[in-house]
């Protein structure tokens, strides 16, 4: 099937309101325009919509080209969270699994200030990693697009010392000869960075983390860093989570929009205060070999009224593999285990019975209007049913229709299902940590 003529729908705004097939945008200030961070609930904008600093400003792909790279993105993003589930190091910054460089930044970021005084970065938030880095000035080779942070002039910043409890948390820590403080490096077959481990003071929203531990950027090699610096949602113990544990109690949720929304912003909102009080909730699982992972019991798939027949070790929690279910912010479209997927997708045609394409890297599309069954998530003490907005992306005009989920990839040795950033959209997402639970509330961000 030829894919040249479709034009590009962003998912992330109302195609016709913004976007022209040649890839120009209009957006203007005022379609912009969102409240302020206030109290401990922060504004939510997407790397990609038109509200966001790092939009690149060069004309737009095709439909077609952009899924092709954002399923691209998350093959690279499964392998990624698949390494994290098989290590047993506890080491939380970027692992690597069989020689790939798996650097995967989100795609949703907040605005925070670093440093006395303030200097104001833009920071990627990510369910699945403890890390916390930002790009520093002098830093060789970080891309630019992004504010950097320049230590030097912050009165408020200390390098973090050798033989420090947070410098033995970090992998590969390093001190060179006559050197007092920590610094860490990693290797690629592509790419690589050192930074060092310093802290300051982060002000997110109303609120102030005094000495905030982060690794400050300071060389790169490769193009896979990404330009704005990481606040690391994990359970890990140099995680956002952790560090602030004493102001949040470990808890945070985030809504995130539908793709149809304007501006594509949503809310981050960090402890307890304000967290729906009637939420469906499941237990949180623990993996010890990777505690910073948010598992799930994910017990079955339902589609339309039926109950798919999933084989139970395609869902089964085993810490020892790694196997189960996850919660990732950082993934766009859920994936799957294949006797899964396979045996959700095989009754969804059925339901929709209709001629099937495909397109990009979804295997389950549609030329025309057709009737769309509701997909269920059944988990421990609770069942999540998707809006069909969660279930099916649509071309600009309406004509292609496709299943927003996918297989994991032939080949890979992928044991996690992950339930991905478009299939919790236009929910609040609740992590109690203490309490060890998950929950889903319906709500309509925007």
């Amino acid at each position: 099937m030829a894919t040249s003529s479709l034009p590009f729908v962003s998912l992330f705004l109302l195609s016709s309101l913004l976007h022209t097939t040649s890839g120009t945008t209009s957006t203007s200030s005022g379609a912009c325009a969102t409240s302020p961070d206030t109290g401990s609930t922060l504004r939510i904008i997407h790397a990609f919509g038109p509200c966001s600093p790092l939009r690149p400003a060069v004309p737009l792909p095709s439909w077609a080209d952009f899924l092709t790279d954002q399923t691209e993105r998350d093959t690279t993003r499964l392998l990624f969270l698949n390494s994290l589930a098989s290590t047993g190091t506890g080491k939380s910054f970027v692992p690597v699994a069989s020689g790939k460089q798996l650097l995967q930044i989100p795609n949703y970021i907040v605005r925070g200030r670093l440093g006395t005084p303030a200097q104001n970065l833009l920071l990627a938030f990510d369910t699945s990693n403890d890390a916390a880095w930002i790009p520093c000035n002098g830093c060789t080779g970080c891309p630019g697009g992004s504010p950097w942070f320049n230590p030097a002039t912050s009165t408020s910043y200390h390098p973090v010392p050798c033989g420090s409890y947070q410098c033995n948390q970090v992998p590969n820590p390093t001190c060179y000869p006559r050197a007092k403080s920590c610094s860490f490096n990693f290797s690629y077959t592509a790419s690589s960075f050192e930074a060092g481990l310093g802290q300051d003071s982060l002000s997110l929203a109303s609120d102030t983390v005094s000495s905030y531990t982060f690794g400050c950027l300071q060389k790169v090699v490769g193009n896979s860093i990404p330009p704005q610096g990481l606040l690391g949602l994990g359970r890990g113990p140099l995680s956002f989570l952790t560090q602030t544990k004493a102001i949040y109690g470990s808890t945070f949720s985030y809504c995130l929009p539908s793709f149809k929304s304007l501006n594509f912003s949503g809310t981050l909102r960090l402890g307890t205060k304000g967290q729906p009080k009637r939420i469906k909730t499941t237990p949180l699982l623990l993996n010890p070999h990777r505690s910073s992972l948010y598992y799930v019991n994910m017990t079955g798939i339902k589609v339309g009224r039926r109950t798919v027949a999933i084989p139970p070790s395609s869902l089964a929690f085993d810490p020892a593999t790694g196997a189960g279910t996850v919660i990732d912010s950082g993934t766009m479209f859920t994936q799957l285990v294949r006797p899964a997927y396979e045996a959700m997708r095989d009754e969804f045609r059925r339901q929709v019975n209709a001629p099937v394409t495909s397109l990009g890297g979804f295997d389950t599309c549609y030329n025309g209007p057709v009737t769309i069954p509701a997909i269920t998530f059944l988990f421990d003490g609770m069942q999540v049913t998707l809006p069909e907005d969660n279930v099916i992306i649509h071309s600009t005009y309406g004509t292609l229709s496709c299943l927003a989920m996918a297989a994991a990839p032939e080949g890979m040795n992928a044991v996690l299902n992950v339930i991905a950033n478009m299939q919790q959209q236009n929910h609040r997402i609740l992590f109690d940590v203490p309490n060890s639970r998950v929950g889903f509330a319906r709500e309509l961000c925007t």
